[in-house]
């Protein structure tokens, strides 16, 4: 599980979320030196003969400091753009996240990456030099049945999922022939892309324990319901990962040494944009002249900047909270409306002692939390776990409820401490990882990538391969800057 991994949120300022009490410009030297690594100085950027300074030209803008936006000014700049990228939090990354937890370093949001699998982020790792740490793997698993949690030996219990989903994308060799086009079968998917997971298990007539431990995935995935995600939403994944069980799950099971922010570090000094953090967008304006730039952003504080070119890497879930001038084609409005990430996400962190050890459990479809995953043994013998919940109901802050839910999965755990992201209802998110429902793939998905006017579009959500996933991010990002390139 990845909990989308790519690209930074912004928000119209419609109140949902307090913003920061005072808004600051921050280079990108500035930001990087908080946290812990300070690029080469930028340059100071060029102002345009308005009144007062607060209209500024550039090159180009990039809204959003996640992977996306952050390789999108990269691009840009290395074809000699004066870049401004423009931040909504006061952090970059997006819905990527390093932080500490229990006095160890953890990933609030996007974690894994699989160099084997994702192009874009094997050449991003071999450019600055970035090792992966593997996880462990898990002594004992606990599995749904019929007649409750049951644990079983690690290969018995993923042999046994693993056989059970497999059926579940026959076909997918034909109609994903070639996985990062996946449209190329469009032919094929106009009515495959209509069906959802349930509708695919309800084909298969699945056995009940069969159905239990096919469900605690697809649901999950889904955001609640596997009635919610599109069959195909999960056939790309599968594909993309060598249309096996074990590419998928080989995808999930590596990560960034030291984190994801040492890789978005090194992509932003690489570039060296100006970076202003804590600057939600509220308006980009398309229909302002060409004085001193045709395309004119304005950011909740009421600042101004205008460039030729806009790059926008933030959550297709956001789209909306931006006011557009002109709107937004139609495709991307509904995308947007209908939302591209699942909107009930959450990670959560658990520090907790457990006899059960470095154990796997995972729920049937609706239950509080849906996947446990062990991370690491402390020395003291405590033990952290991750969590997911896509249960809008269930108060993830509340550590006896998390005790609770843990319980219906199998495993005992003493909680010591839970540390909860709520990507649903974070104010530069509203959503988690990617995960399309019926009919966006062949409807919205061919539209979303293409410029409006001045305005080109990036973030993992709208990528063509790894979609949810940081590779998918890069890859849009690397796209974009050569579509803003072309403007």
């Amino acid at each position: 599980m990845n909990t989308t991994d790519d690209t930074a949120g912004h928000t119209a300022g419609d109140g949902r979320g307090r913003g920061p009490s005072r808004r600051t410009v921050v280079t990108a030297a500035a930001a990087l030196a908080v946290l812990g690594t300070a690029p080469r100085a930028a340059a100071a950027p060029r102002r345009g003969t308005a009144p007062d300074d607060t209209c500024l030209r550039y090159d180009a803008i990039v809204v959003g400091a996640g992977f996306a936006g952050v390789t999108a000014a990269r691009e840009l700049a290395a074809a000699g753009a004066r870049t401004l990228v423009l931040e909504a939090r006061n952090r970059i990354g997006g819905r990527t996240w390093t932080g500490t937890f229990a006095g160890r370093t953890v990933e609030f949001g996007g974690t894994w990456v699989e160099p084997t699998l994702q192009p874009n982020i094997a050449r991003e790792l071999a450019r600055y030099g970035i090792p992966l740490t593997e996880d462990a793997p898990p002594e004992r698993t606990f599995f749904p049945t019929p007649d409750g949690p049951r644990e079983y030996a690690t290969e018995e219990g993923f042999g046994l999922m693993g056989r059970a989903y497999e059926p579940v994308f026959d076909g997918s060799r034909t109609y994903f022939e070639r996985p990062y086009e996946p449209l190329y079968r469009a032919d094929l998917l106009r009515d495959l892309d209509q069906r959802s997971l349930r509708d695919r298990l309800d084909e298969l007539r699945l056995t009940p324990a069969d159905e239990l431990l096919v469900t605690g995935q697809t649901g999950t995935l889904s955001g609640g319901s596997s009635a919610e995600g599109a069959l195909t939403a999960l056939a790309r994944r599968w594909a993309l990962a060598g249309w096996s069980n074990e590419g998928l799950g080989r995808a999930d099971t590596r990560r960034v040494e030291h984190g994801t922010h040492r890789l978005l570090k090194a992509i932003l000094d690489d570039g060296a944009p100006e970076l202003l953090l804590g600057s939600p967008v509220a308006a980009v304006d398309q229909d302002g002249g060409t004085y001193p730039g045709p395309v004119r952003v304005t950011t909740v504080s009421g600042r101004v900047f205008h460039a030729p070119a806009v790059v926008l890497a933030v959550p297709a879930n956001m789209w909306r909270t931006i006011a557009f001038r002109p709107g937004l084609p139609e495709a991307h409005a509904t995308a947007s409306a209908q939302g591209l990430a699942v909107s009930h996400a959450t990670k959560l962190w658990i520090h907790a002692r457990t006899p059960a050890g470095h154990c796997y459990a995972q729920g049937a479809e609706g239950s509080p939390i849906s996947l446990l995953i062990p991370d690491q043994l402390l020395p003291d013998g405590s033990r952290l776990f991750v969590g997911f919940s896509v249960d809008p109901s269930f108060d993830s802050t509340d550590r006896a409820a998390v005790r609770r839910a843990v319980r219906l999965l199998g495993p005992e755990l003493e909680i010591i401490d839970v540390r909860v992201q709520n990507w649903g209802t974070d104010p530069y998110a509203r959503g988690g990882w990617t995960f399309l429902k019926p009919g966006q793939l062949t409807t919205l998905h061919p539209s979303l990538g293409r410029p409006h006017g001045r305005i080109a579009f990036a973030g993992s959500d709208i990528a063509d391969g790894w979609s949810g996933y940081i590779d998918g991010a890069i890859e849009s990002g690397l796209r974009a800057a050569g579509q803003a390139l072309s403007f």
